[in-house]
């Protein structure tokens, strides 16, 4: 169960690059199964050809953010659908990513990464390693909430929720919305520069149907641990992302194909989506909601 956790953790990256797109600046971003492969392929092969892993990581984030721009730029200079952007980048990183790796697959097990003193330890698999990972994706989450509390991330999110208004204040809704596709993509990248180093390898297929663990993340978190500010919103990705990893080793230790679990991600959404429309549910959480409202009126002979 431990590697479930250390799986969720890393991943809570990448669905903390999804949240960026999908929640705050409502686009739906489809660059992310190409851009976690461009984060994986990068990191590998400046590693296998003696980058430190450190320098290499962020080698990967970068390139992450190039691919979010191209998406933003195709969509605000472009005039083309931000869907259909999206998927474009995303069909033109898999020639580029093969560009980068050179071939199909490339192999880590010899080589040096920001892991090996953890292997070397003793520590992985364990909760020491659980831990480390925590305290990353606990920092990314900091940092995210400080920048949606800036200026420009407040910016930002009014890009997401009223496009025209905030426009009308002067803001470049275009700047905006190439800004948060390349944090987004960013983020995405550097989650697959470090699984790539986690499972030992780059593969040219590593992100294909990711996107729907990112929306799996997203979606679940928030709707079991809410989402009425940025500081609970983003925790709850978190933790979302962690349940996600660990309803799917459950899945495995029960006896399910591995070939099933692109199937059960897929039904998992579906579920987090279709159950808070129930009656019960939609009860349970107006009923939790009037027994923490605070009064607008104390009652009579009660003193503030």
């Amino acid at each position: 169960m431990t590697v479930a956790l250390e799986l969720g953790l890393i991943y809570a990256v990448m669905a903390l690059g999804v949240y960026l797109t999908f929640r705050i600046l409502n686009f739906p971003d489809m660059t992310v199964d190409g851009s976690f492969t461009t984060g994986g392929a990068v990191a590998a092969i400046l590693i296998i050809n003696g980058t430190p892993p450190l320098l290499a990581t962020g080698a990967a984030a970068v390139a992450g953010l190039a691919a979010g721009v191209v998406t933003g730029l195709l969509h605000t200079k472009g005039k083309i659908n931000g869907l259909l952007a999206g998927i474009l980048t995303q069909i033109a990183l898999y020639s580029v990513n093969l560009r980068i790796m050179g071939k199909a697959n490339l192999p880590l097990l010899r080589e040096d990464t920001l892991l090996t003193p953890l292997r070397d330890g003793g520590l992985m698999g364990t909760m020491a390693s659980v831990g480390v990972f925590a305290a990353v994706a606990i920092v990314l989450k900091l940092v995210i909430d400080w920048f949606l509390h800036t200026d420009l991330g407040l910016a930002l999110q009014a890009t997401g929720d009223n496009e025209e208004m905030i426009r009308s204040f002067g803001v470049s809704t275009d700047r905006m919305k190439i800004l948060g596709l390349a944090v987004s993509n960013a983020l995405v990248a550097l989650c697959g520069a470090l699984i790539a180093q986690y499972q030992g390898f780059a593969d040219i297929g590593m992100g294909i149907g990711l996107i729907v663990a990112g929306l799996a993340s997203v979606i679940i978190g928030q709707a079991i641990f809410g989402s009425r500010t940025i500081v609970v919103a983003s925790l709850a990705v978190v933790l979302g992302s962690v349940l996600y990893r660990v309803v799917i080793q459950l899945a495995l230790i029960i006896g399910l194909d591995p070939n099933d679990m692109k199937l059960v991600s897929a039904v998992l959404v579906v579920v987090a989506l279709v159950l808070p429309q129930w009656q019960v549910f939609r009860r349970f959480k107006a009923r939790r909601a009037s027994t923490t409202k605070i009064p607008e009126k104390l009652p009579a002979g009660v003193e503030a």
